[in-house]
């Protein structure tokens, strides 16, 4: 930047800045604002059901009510500043990074299995880093496999050397996925290493590969799940999980005791709900893990089936406006991304709040944008950011 000038790389030629703010190539005019303002209703609606779930939490919140919603605001601005980041380097400009990125993902998820890694809520995928911060690895896993498949699958279509995806390129792409989703199998995190095959899935619907790879990958995923099962690479609390989801009246004042007082909680809210900071089940801190994986009781039980409903409705715009990215962009490059991420963003979405509602399996994913968690926060941001970049760099119609 210098004077009253400044550019972007990859957005055009350099200008005055008032007129690239007001120009028809306009970077804010490029921008898709309805994902931006629904990722910040979903953090800010997010900060309120963390401070409702939290204020009373002295065990929790050291004695101060506002801990985590400050915290929470905390990373909101900083996911918030990722996003800057990310749409300032461009998705091009790190697609040139992903090996450095690839390598640090790794390198993360394997400290997790040294006497480095820590056990929070039973699932041992976090890294203490002092201060009362933790780190979970794993949610920046998402951002590099869709980075790294992405980057092998368009290669040679976006050169122009082929229309689709050869059969040796998903081998590759596959590969570099299995890696990561392995060692995250191991801790054993089995929430991520679902979302993680998800979004397997999901780019490779996006790049055009074989149909066949993609019922191979079903077909092989429900032999691994067999196999897992049966290999007791579970931990037990894993396997009660699956037990109370298929019989909901097993052992309610145990294995069964988070799903069932998440139902009592969002079937207590009614049409508007109790009204915010006032849900008995809330204030009475009866279902676990409020703040995080349960924060969509929070919304049932307090705003009802409206406020629960805006959320969800907030989360659709985000899917509707990133599948019009995908449609939109040239490049089979920002396509795949783009791709990845919905497939990311909807699955999590489905399993946190159907895991409340009782039809799907308690998997210990966090609801994006709305849950409590610094490093979930901080990866849904970067992706936006990544969705930014995508649009922002397409080149403009007539």
């Amino acid at each position: 930047m210098t004077g009253n000038s400044f550019s972007v790389s990859g957005y055009g030629p350099e200008r005055s800045g008032w007129t690239r703010l007001f120009a028809r190539d306009s970077l804010a005019r490029r921008l898709d604002w309805p994902i931006l303002f629904s990722a910040i209703a979903l953090s800010l609606i997010g900060a309120a059901l963390v401070y409702s779930a939290t204020r009373n939490r002295t065990e929790l919140n050291q004695g101060d009510p506002y801990y985590f919603l400050l915290r929470h605001l905390l990373n909101t601005g900083i996911g918030f500043a990722l996003m800057i980041g990310t749409v300032w380097l461009g998705h091009r400009t790190l697609r040139t990074a992903v090996p450095i990125l690839y390598g640090i993902s790794v390198l993360l998820i394997l400290l997790v299995l040294t006497p480095m890694g820590a056990t929070i809520n039973g699932a041992h995928a976090w890294i203490v880093v002092g201060g009362g911060f933790s780190l979970q690895p794993s949610e920046f896993v998402k951002v590099t496999i869709i980075l790294g498949m992405a980057m092998l699958l368009a290669a040679r279509v976006d050169a122009g050397d082929k229309l689709h995806p050869d059969h040796r390129t998903v081998v590759q792409a596959l590969g570099l996925a299995a890696v990561p989703i392995l060692i995250v199998l191991l801790m054993p995190d089995l929430g991520s290493v679902m979302v993680m095959v998800v979004i397997v899935l999901g780019v490779l619907l996006t790049s055009g590969a074989s149909n066949r790879w993609i019922f191979g990958l079903i077909g092989t995923g429900a032999i691994g799940a067999i196999a897992v099962w049966q290999l007791g690479v579970l931990d037990e609390y894993q396997i009660n999980r699956f037990a109370a989801f298929a019989n909901p009246e097993l052992d309610p004042a145990g294995v069964g005791y988070n799903t069932n007082q998440a139902r009592i909680a969002i079937g207590s809210g009614g049409l508007l709900g109790t009204g915010l900071f006032k849900g008995s089940q809330t204030t009475g801190q009866f279902v676990p893990e409020q703040q995080t994986d349960f924060v969509f009781t929070v919304a049932g039980e307090e705003l009802g089936f409206v406020g629960a409903g805006l959320i969800i409705l907030l989360l659709g715009v985000v899917l509707w406006r990133a599948c019009r990215i995908a449609r939109e962009t040239t490049e089979l490059y920002g396509t795949i991304v783009a791709g990845g991420i919905i497939a990311w963003f909807a699955f999590q979405a489905f399993e946190n709040i159907g895991m409340t509602l009782g039809i799907m399996p308690v998997a210990g994913l966090p609801l994006p944008f709305v849950s409590y968690g610094g490093s979930s926060m901080f990866a849904v941001w970067v992706a936006v950011g990544l969705l930014q970049s995508i649009r922002v760099q397409r080149p403009m119609s007539a």
